[in-house]
Order: C-alpha cells, then structure tokens, then sequence
C-alpha cells in the first residue's frame, strides 16, 4: 500500500504499523504525528496514512520543516503560503503578533517596518522580552522570527513610514497589513495604498483597545481590496488603554484575513 512518510510517498506491506516505521526509518524519535495529529502508541497504517516522525530538541533541515508544516496544513495550503510575500507598517502590539502567526503557517517572505525601540511599557501587549528592551524593534522581531522559523525571508526596514516612502518599502509584496498605533498613521497609510498600489491588498485594524466584549471585533470588507478589522470604537484614551488580549484578538483577525487573501478566500463570511 502507499503511505506518506514525512510528506515522501512510499510503497510499504499492508500490515505494517507506525512504530514498524520509526523502529526503522527514525529509531531515535519521540514525536509521532498521525494524519496531523500528534499520538502516543502504536498504529495500524492504512492506505494514504500521512505519517510524520520528530526528534525532541533537534533543529530539523529546511525540507524536514518544511514537510512539517505540510503535515499540518489543510493540502494545498502550503503551496500558496509559501509564494506570498506580506507586508507589515508597525511592529507593535499588532504588528508584532501578525509577524510571527505569519511566520508560523510559513509565509514565504515578510517586509517588516518600524523605526522605534522596545521600551518596559510595550511588554503589556508586544511580543518581546525583557532581554529586547533598548533594542530596535524591527531588530528584535527579527531574532524571535529566527527561532519560530528560520527558513523564510524576512526583510527588516528601520524608517519612519509616510506618504513619501510607502511605494518604494512595500513595492515588493503582495498584501500590506496596516498595524500603527496612530490615527492619522493609520489614514494615511490606506489612503496611499488605495489611491497609489491599486494591484495591493490591505489590512488594516482600528477599534481594539480596553477589555470590551470580544466579540466586538470583526473584519469587514470595504471595497475589493481594503479589510477594516476592529470594532470601529474602541479608540485608547485615558481608563481605556491598549492590552494584550483584544490586540491580539484584533491581530488574529488580521493574519487569518491575509491567510484568506492568500488563499483567494475574498469574501467575509
């Protein structure tokens, strides 16, 4: 029968069993994936089983990691995810989240701008650590990205974004994610791309402060190729700053949208 070992076809005897594989092929491993979903005990294999065999600890090649996020992929989805080339303006509580769920389903390429530095006040909701703080922030994302996935290209910019310089840092990718902090950075920059990028996507988020409902916070589609994420009011304003959980509930809304875009799946549902 035919099975799929680490996403490589191969012929095998139809009463082979999971560890008759690993006890030949990958003695030493100690994570065994099962049609996408991790297992503890042997296995009756059958016809178009997708195994996939793990050692703790060791950092796999390139085509391992590879082969890894396909075994846990929907089919197809790698593919695509991986000729995407995303954008992000802002790497703060947004931006930062986006990067690295990006990251980990494996978009091909990322462009990366922000011209400020990790500061204490930025742990309450930005993913960095108390060992980035003084560092660029588009310097530290970088190093995090490195240990979440270190086989895409990532492409850092330290430049302050503005109407003058959008054309030429975003030129190159396919979806631009607007992910400032500030009213009239956000503005600009969607108003630029839509009058200017005409061939770009953009996401962009605006009403997610405090701890309101969660279920406040929705993506809508204002024109073919401009996504409001947020719930439109929930500006930060003194007794209603920003935070971790509803920037990273607006931020999930923003990287499953360019996952969508990717995806070719354009309609909010």
């Amino acid at each position: 029968m035919k099975i799929y070992m680490n996403e490589k076809e191969m012929i095998v005897k139809d009463d082979i069993t999971l560890f008759d594989l690993k006890n030949e092929y990958h003695k030493t491993s100690d994570i065994w994936i099962y049609n996408g979903f991790p297992v503890k005990s042997d296995q009756q294999l059958n016809d178009n089983d997708h195994v996939f065999f793990i050692k703790r600890g060791v950092i796999p090649s390139e085509e391992d990691f590879e082969q890894a996020l396909v075994s846990r992929h929907t089919p197809g989805v790698h593919e695509l995810v991986k000729k995407a080339s995303v954008g992000i303006a802002g790497l703060g509580g947004l931006g930062s989240n986006i990067a690295i769920m990006l990251a980990r389903v494996g978009v091909g390429k990322l462009v990366l701008v922000d011209f400020d530095v990790v500061e204490p006040s930025n742990l309450n909701r930005q993913q960095y650590f108390i060992k980035h703080l003084g560092l660029l922030k588009t310097d530290a994302i970088k190093q995090i990205l490195e240990e979440v996935n270190p086989f895409i290209e990532v492409k850092i910019i330290n430049q302050y974004v503005d109407a003058t310089n959008v054309n030429d840092i975003f030129s190159e990718v396919d979806i631009i994610v607007e992910a400032f902090d500030g009213a009239d950075s956000k503005a600009m920059l969607v108003n630029t791309v839509l009058h200017d990028m005409k061939d770009k996507y953009i996401v962009a988020a605006s009403g997610l402060a405090g701890y309101y409902s969660n279920n406040t916070i929705q993506t809508k589609r204002i024109t073919d190729k401009f996504y409001l994420v947020g719930d439109d009011v929930s500006a930060a304003k003194p007794g209603s700053g920003l935070m971790a959980p509803r920037a990273a509930l607006a931020a999930s809304h923003q990287a499953n949208t360019v996952l969508r875009i990717i995806m070719g799946e354009l309609e909010v549902e």
